[in-house]
């Protein structure tokens, strides 16, 4: 299939003003002045993006394809994601983890689920492992994980300072990122080590001692939640001045009541008042993750899950709000993760990268959606559906 994107206003993510976009199967292969593409001879699709906003699709590097949770038992265990819910908040690109069951979901389970992602339609990559150490893995190694299993990317989400964590030890964690960063070599990936971040006052010790005391470069590694309390983002903000990156969760509410909880707008703002380096941060959902609520005692007292409608929501807030350009704010949620995740055909309109291609009126509202050069929301409607969505008269 061959479509031609018409009068398009591109930001790529830098505003390239309104192009013409040629797709052939699920690559674009050229982007021109509207009306300098001529194609004769052979059947072209057209699609009309006049008065919209074409965008990259957004990566969501922090997802529980699996679904995640269980920390109240049995019955809590969040429900696996569908294809559906990922594709209405513009996401074209996930990563998978496990969380804090290892032991009842399973990494076989985890890469079956995301080659069944990727068969309806996205592109999918995982993380070996769970919150704990040892790290469960599919070949028995992080390593031969990364070399041999095309999916695997790193190992995560790793828990440090965090009651629910294996308390790994700082030599366990210095090991586990070297195994990753010499699997990333080997199979000529990323090989991040991605770490859950809890509440615990221990918080990013382990990462600064890593990069004192061994020669692992910072940006192997990458915290996430580092926006659950003020103090844990003012460490994260002096690791990214030593080189590394983190990532922020996306609530579900832009602006929460809770005023321990740091929003990522707020987050944004502290780090645009402290010059901090926008290219070094990302923006993850943790959908169908758990948000438990723990007391003092450690005992669970409520329990919550996360949606990837927070990705999107968080998104718009920001741009309508002005914390965030719109260039600057598909960095967080498209370029920088494609970068430090090594997706080369990601996070960027251009010819040789995936045809990935979000659209929005001017509100911002997702009006349609092409993902690997295929059609999936068009005019505001959905048309893509999962294996096992019901059918219209069901």
């Amino acid at each position: 299939m061959i479509t031609l994107i018409q009068n398009g206003n591109i930001y790529a993510p830098e505003s390239l003003g309104q192009k013409d976009i040629l797709i052939c199967g699920n690559k674009i292969v050229a982007i021109d002045q509207p009306g300098k593409i001529k194609i004769h001879g052979i059947v072209l699709k057209t699609v009309d993006a006049s008065e919209k906003i074409v965008v990259p699709g957004f990566i969501d590097s922090h997802v529980h394809i699996l679904g995640g949770g269980g920390e109240g038992g049995p019955a809590t265990r969040a429900p696996e994601i569908k294809i559906e819910d990922i594709l209405q908040c513009g996401v074209s690109t996930v990563i998978g983890c496990l969380g804090t069951d290892g032991t009842t979901r399973h990494m076989e389970s985890l890469l079956a689920k995301a080659r069944g992602l990727e068969v309806e339609g996205i592109s999918t990559y995982i993380f070996s492992g769970s919150y704990q150490i040892p790290v469960v893995t599919i070949t028995g190694k992080v390593c031969s994980d990364l070399v041999l299993i095309e999916k695997v990317i790193g190992a995560g989400e790793i828990a440090v300072s965090d009651h629910r964590s294996s308390q790994p030890t700082f030599e366990e964690i210095a090991r586990l990122a070297a195994e990753c960063r010499v699997g990333g070599m080997l199979g000529g990936k990323a090989g991040v080590l991605h770490l859950h971040v809890g509440d615990d006052p221990r918080r990013l010790e382990m990462l600064f001692k890593l990069i004192k005391e061994t020669e692992i470069p910072p940006t192997q590694v990458i915290p996430t939640h580092v926006n659950r309390n003020l103090q844990l983002l003012e460490e994260a903000i002096a690791f990214i001045r030593q080189g590394g990156y983190f990532d922020l969760t996306a609530g579900p509410n832009p602006e929460p009541e809770n005023k321990n909880e740091i929003s990522v707008a707020a987050a944004v703002l502290l780090c645009k008042k402290k010059n901090v380096p926008l290219n070094r941060i990302t923006v993850s959902s943790d959908s169908n993750g758990s948000f438990p609520v723990f007391d003092k005692k450690g005992n669970l007292v409520g329990l919550t899950i996360a949606t990837q409608k927070s990705l999107l929501t968080n998104f718009q807030y920001m741009i309508k709000n002005n914390t965030l350009s719109l260039e600057e704010g598909l960095r967080l949620f498209s370029s920088n993760p494609a970068h430090f995740y090594k997706l080369e055909q990601k996070g960027k309109i251009q010819a040789g990268r995936d045809a990935d291609l979000l659209f929005f009126d001017q509100n911002y509202n997702i009006t349609d959606f092409i993902v690997l050069g295929k059609r999936m929301i068009t005019q505001g409607e959905l048309i893509a559906k999962g294996t096992f969505s019901p059918a219209p008269d069901a």
